[in-house]
């Protein structure tokens, strides 16, 4: 693992937003929400050569997701950003009420990736766009009740290992503070004498289609069903090629850690090449183990809200203990979100 831990740049906020007004409403959908306004807000005050990418990125995103004039071969639909964000980006809402007062705390987590993970972006990017929102009466975004112009930044703290470090207090920025793009691993046992799980929740929904897949089956429900298929296609059932496996899931965390460390072009098999035999040993060892043992037992997974993203969610149990060389990689999954829409804070669990 710490060929893999030592070379990941992350750098993870925590944000707590402070309800100013007597009835806050959040989006059903938060995460698309930070997204789209905060995005938006980002993207308004920069100069024009640099907002000139963001505009591109969104616009791209817009038409595909939008369903306007999108492509309709599944082929092309690669060519679709990952993200409506030129960043490398997670925006995850912790559980939401429907409803706050004033006075009450709504916290979310951001994670910056990659070339992305740099305190100096956070600063020049992010913490303008957070000040900008919670001051808006922009009509775009004004509904009653809503959220954006009702808060206020309370606080905001960086990860150091299982310590959260504060950033911003009682609305006050920690100029003397830099996060740096390692500090997340630090003290986390990934190397230290694994707990014993069989138990896997997933905290967000999950979908491990292929990408274009993924997208071209969105974009046909977008256009071809009515509401009612809708619903109905809710109450689908899934299928048991699409109950996520250990291996899946470890071969997930490849495909997502190969552009974070090694450049768009990487392959899942080059991050494995990062580890040494002995290290690969174990894991394919366990794997062997899993395939002989069967792979479910239970499971309770439903589908995800029809607002948001991904596909499923829920929780599922093995019919035998996780093996212990693969719980580090399963704790660094949950970290790093896995599968499609991570923008979006999909894919990230706990194992139990």
């Amino acid at each position: 693992m710490s060929p893999i831990t030592e070379s990941l740049n992350l750098i993870r906020y925590l944000v707590v937003w402070r309800i100013n007004q007597p009835l806050a409403q959040p989006p059903d959908d938060l995460a698309t929400a930070l997204s789209t306004v905060l995005g938006a807000l980002i993207t308004e005050r920069l100069p024009s050569t640099e907002a000139r990418e963001w505009q591109k990125t969104r616009a791209a995103w817009d038409k595909a997701y939008g369903g306007a004039a999108a492509p309709e071969d599944a082929f092309a639909l690669t060519a679709i950003p990952a993200a409506p964000w030129p960043l490398d980006v997670v925006l995850r809402p912790y559980p939401l009420k429907p409803l706050y007062g004033i006075g009450e705390k709504l916290v979310w987590e951001l994670k910056l990736f990659g070339a992305s993970a740099d305190h100096g972006v956070f600063l020049e990017y992010l913490l303008p766009a957070f000040e900008a929102a919670a001051l808006t009466t922009d009509a775009r975004w004004k509904t009653q009740n809503g959220l954006w112009g009702r808060f206020d930044i309370q606080a905001i703290y960086a990860a150091r290992g299982l310590q959260w470090e504060p950033v911003v207090t009682d609305g006050k920025l920690r100029l003397d503070y830099r996060a740096t793009s390692t500090q997340w691993a630090e003290g986390l046992p990934f190397d230290a004498p694994a707990q014993r799980f069989q138990r896997l929740t997933w905290l967000t929904p999950f979908d491990f289609a292929a990408p274009s897949a993924a997208l071209y089956v969105r974009l046909q429900q977008q256009k071809q069903l009515t509401k009612r298929q809708r619903r109905r296609q809710q109450q689908t059932v899934i299928a048991e090629g699409d109950i996520p496996t250990l291996e899946g899931i470890v071969h997930a965390l490849m495909a997502r850690l190969a552009p974070l460390l090694l450049g768009k072009r990487a392959t899942p098999e080059d991050v494995w090449a990062l580890l040494p035999a002995e290290t690969q040993a174990p894991l394919w060892d366990a794997f062997n183990t899993l395939q002989q043992a069967g792979q479910h037992r239970r499971h309770h997974l439903l589908p995800a809200p029809k607002d948001g993203w991904g596909r499923w969610i829920g929780w599922q149990t093995f019919p035998a203990l996780i093996p212990e060389a693969l719980i580090p990689y399963l704790e660094l999954a949950s970290i790093v979100h896995v599968g499609n829409y991570t923008h979006f804070g999909c894919g990230t669990f706990m194992v139990q």
